[in-house]
């Protein structure tokens, strides 16, 4: 099954200032999950998130923004990954939304693929 990017998380150095900024500058609202983590609200679909804002600025997140494929099955698309040459960079694991991995292809894009908790 192809993985379609429907999440997108912008690396972050304060969420609070972040929100600020966005709110103001293209009129995003969002869902709080704590002082660590924003979602920022579709208004295309009133109750979804189209992404994030992480205050998570490290190498396993690229160049600041880090594109998330869904998947339905999160080893199936490890496996698929690594075998296609795809380099894992954080390991998958359990959030509180499902489950998620980060990897690199083979030019070195960081991305991710998660699993959401339904």
């Amino acid at each position: 099954m192809p993985h379609p990017i429907d999440y997108v998380e912008l690396a972050v150095d304060d969420v609070g200032q972040a929100k600020a900024f966005y709110a103001a500058a293209l009129g995003w609202s969002f869902n709080d999950y704590g002082p660590d983590y924003a979602g920022i609200q579709d208004p295309r679909n009133p109750g979804q998130e189209f992404g994030g804002l992480n205050p998570q600025p490290d190498a396993s997140r690229g160049n600041g923004v880090l594109a998330l494929a869904r998947s339905d099955d999160a080893e199936a698309s490890l496996a698929s990954v690594l075998a296609a040459g795809g380099r894992v960079v954080v390991e998958l694991h359990e959030y509180p939304g499902g489950r998620r991995f980060t990897f690199a292809d083979p030019w070195g894009n960081i991305l991710g693929v998660y699993e959401p908790r339904e």
